[in-house]
């Protein structure tokens, strides 16, 4: 009977035995012989290509950003650096250059033990082409049988893989594909996201953080715990000693540094020139529709790998935003103090109300057919968020109003910076804050009154026409009973009464402007104003002249060139070229041409004016408050009841425009001494300049200097800028006793009443 049993329990565990043994191989043959589904084939290995995300650079080819839906960007083996496949191997397989994709000797170690003897610090017996054949084609539910038939699947797979491609190239896919964490995927992506650097360009120390990471990407994430990444780092460096891939002297010293990130995310809205970013996302999502790959299908923007090349300039980018936040926090806490309580955002409950009611929240609740009371009520529950301030961002309990009217207070701003003779846009800010405010203010369907920056064409369109730049208006206030008793202001209280373009464009005296308009003709501006590229609306009435009507700051930019380019606008240009992953130019961008909307000395005029305007006028403060000696042209603009502050700031390389004001115009500055364009606006250049200044790479920019005006030129515009009244009458009798004196007695008589005729006829 004993002896039965023992037989028993003899087969019972031979049986068993047999078993353990026998079925991974029953379940290798199944998985070979496609039981659990078709193994991918040979021609489906080799046309391996993973989504990639699209990459646009700067003009110097830096990265400025990506589009994907997976981060991930491929790189060839030959750029790899020697260290990061050291330290790889050295973790991960190293004896990944003897097998054929499957490590006979790990898979014995594990299973004995691992299984047999229940040592957890064995590791896992799958090879780096394992791993790749993971990453390639992702695992499968099998139910019981899924971890056994999924390890067999990845074998087979990797036994293809080694088969079809070398061990470089296998090594280059497998860096290429592994998740870092972060959603990012791929040793570049992980390099530039955790380094700010490219794979190339990462120390020793650097790539073993980065390696470490693929034991647990999350659990060795250096960015959410510095401690353990240090630890496991330590580790990845110790393999590398232990393989000969280290010294000892150079492990104990790399040991011993702290890990340092420069942890940069390039998302929406994080990175440099995210509005730029979005305004080139949309081009190119258009270009795509129309461009074709080989195989009849669009690029993808997302997915294929495109590089992009940009005409964005990066240090001037980032002086830009610099420039931008400087100026903004300090503005915004000065708007704040100077309206106090009394604030639009906080006593014009209609205003409050309006705009919570374009909320997508209050219209997502307005559709699923809630009552007006049922809104409000679920829009003033409070509840956590996070608010921007300029001083840091800060969590709260606010509820929906309460974050609306928060929002409402803020200024925004928009500054571009462009090339006049090409149309480059080298600097692109849209905003304050792009994760809270993505309207951009640069882009050419955001309009806003342009003020008194619109003069220069008014004053260029006159030159056009005949009136000589030496002619003098009055700026006496004129009451147009025909526009409903309109009569326009100066800012200023005049002490002088007769000015030339030059002087009135100075001084921005809005009542010689309407007289110039007038004289010129309206239709003569408009038309002159379209062939400086100005699309928008302008309003053909007398107060054109004082800019009313509503232009981008894109559109300006164009406009504005022409005074630096010989009379020719220009059209912007943010593309250089596209290329596909493997760098061939798929299309090469070149501005198109212009024609000149102005004669040569038309141009010349304007800007020998508009530099007095910085030298003399409403834009001085850049060489007396903040010492800009460079060679510099603008005008400044502030529109009705201090709602939009402008300034158009001109090197003889470079044009830039800046707007400054709220979103809302219902919210705008209670005084001129903050709201004017000088102090809005200005000072954002101001503080751009000064950044370019102490960068010697920009000195063929900072440092050049206008062409020296020519006889003729300083001929015509050899006047003084504005006169007095008993000046102006003196100097006109003086002119007209010359032109009679050769004439005889008999044209004197007369004379007199002539000149009182003239006189008031320059005074209306």
């Amino acid at each position: 009977m004993g002896s039965n049993r023992t037989r028993k329990l003899v087969y019972g565990l031979l049986t068993l035995s047999f078993i353990m043994f026998a079925s991974p191989f029953f379940v290798w043959w199944g998985v070979k012989a496609g039981l659990f589904g078709a193994i991918p084939d040979s021609t489906e290995i080799q046309s391996i290509r993973n989504n990639q995300a699209s990459e646009i650079y700067f003009s110097n080819g830096d990265l400025l950003g990506k589009y994907y839906l997976y981060d991930r960007t491929s790189v060839d083996y030959n750029y790899l650096p020697t260290h990061v496949v050291n330290a790889l191997i050295a973790t991960e397989d190293a004896r990944f250059f003897e097998h054929h994709g499957i490590d006979y000797r790990s898979l014995l170690r594990v299973f004995f033990k691992t299984i047999v003897l229940q040592d957890n610090s064995a590791g896992g017996g799958s090879t780096i082409t394992q791993q790749l054949a993971k990453n390639l084609f992702p695992r499968q539910d099998f139910g019981l049988l899924s971890i056994p038939v999924n390890k067999f699947r990845e074998m087979a797979i990797a036994e293809q893989l080694e088969e079809i491609y070398s061990k470089n190239e296998i090594i280059a896919l497998y860096l290429n594909t592994v998740p870092f964490g972060d959603h990012v995927f791929g040793v570049e992506s992980a390099s530039r996201r955790f380094y700010n650097a490219s794979v190339n360009d990462l120390t020793i120390d650097q790539a073993a953080v980065l390696i470490g990471m693929l034991k647990g990407n999350y659990a060795y994430n250096p960015r959410v715990f510095p401690e353990r990444s240090l630890s496991r780092r330590n580790v990845v460096l110790s393999q590398m000693n232990k393989y000969g891939y280290l010294t000892e002297l150079e492990l104990h010293a790399y040991q011993d540094l702290p890990i340092e990130l420069d942890y940069t995310k390039m998302t929406l809205h994080e990175g440099p020139a995210p509005y730029f970013r979005e305004q080139m996302r949309m081009q190119l999502l258009e270009w795509c529709k129309s461009h074709f790959k080989a195989d009849g299908s669009p690029y993808n923007l997302y997915t294929d790998g495109l590089k992009i090349y940009t005409t964005l300039d990066a240090g001037m980018q980032q002086a830009a935003e610099l420039a931008m936040q400087k100026h903004m926090a300090a503005l915004q806490t000065a708007f704040e103090k100077e309206w106090g309580s009394n604030a639009p955002w906080l006593r014009d409950k209609s205003l409050l109300e309006h705009a919570v009611k374009q909320t997508p929240v209050y219209l997502s609740l307005q559709k699923k057919g809630l009552t007006e009371k049922e809104i409000s009520d679920s829009l003033h529950k409070e509840r956590t968020m996070e608010l921007f301030e300029w001083a840091g961002n800060k969590e709260v309990k606010a509820s929906v109003y309460d974050s609306v009217q928060h929002y409402l207070k803020f200024l925004q701003a928009g500054f571009v910076a462009m090339d006049p003779k090409t149309g480059a846009v080298r600097a692109w800010v849209g905003g304050i804050n792009h994760q809270y405010f993505e309207y951009d203010h640069v882009n050419v369907n955001t309009k806003r009154q342009v003020g008194s920056t619109f003069k220069p064409f008014v004053f260029a369109s006159a030159l056009e026409n005949g009136v000589k730049p030496c002619d003098y208006f009055s700026a006496k206030q004129i009451t147009y009973e025909n526009m409903e008793n309109w009569a326009p202001e100066n800012a200023e209280a005049e002490t002088h009464n007769f000015y030339t373009m030059k002087g009135a464009l100075t001084h921005s005296v809005n009542t010689v402007s309407v007289k110039v308009l007038e004289e010129t003709g309206i239709a003569s501006a408009v038309k002159l104003a379209r062939n400086l590229n100005i699309s928008s609306t302008l309003p053909e009435v007398p107060s054109l002249a004082l800019g009313t009507a509503d232009i981008s700051t894109i559109e300006l930019a164009g406009a504005y060139a022409a005074f630096l380019n010989h009379g020719i606008p220009v059209a912007p240009q943010m593309l250089l070229r596209v290329e596909d992953g493997e760098g061939n130019v798929l299309e090469e961008f070149v501005a198109d041409e212009q024609q000149a909307a102005m004669s040569e000395s038309t141009s010349k005029i304007m800007l020998d004016m508009m530099q007095a305007v910085i030298k003399d006028g409403t834009g001085k403060r850049l060489h007396s408050s903040y010492n800009l000696t460079n060679a510099l042209a603008g005008k400044t603009g502030t529109t009705q009841s201090n709602r939009d502050g402008w300034f158009v700031g001109m090197l003889p390389n470079l044009v830039t425009v800046t707007w400054v004001g709220a979103n809302n115009p219902k919210i705008y500055f209670k005084s001129t001494i903050l709201g004017q364009g000088a102090s809005s606006a200005l000072p954002i250049f101001a503080f751009f300049l000064e950044k370019l200044n102490k960068d010697s790479h920009y000195n063929g920019i900072t440092r050049e200097r206008f062409a020296a005006p020519s006889g003729d030129l300083l001929y015509l515009v050899d006047c003084e800028p504005f006169k007095e009244k008993e000046g102006f009458i003196k100097g006109l009798l003086t002119r007209k006793e010359q032109e009679v004196r050769d004439f005889g007695e008999e044209k004197k008589k007369g004379f007199l009443s002539k000149i009182k005729s003239i006189f008031k006829k320059k005074e209306n």
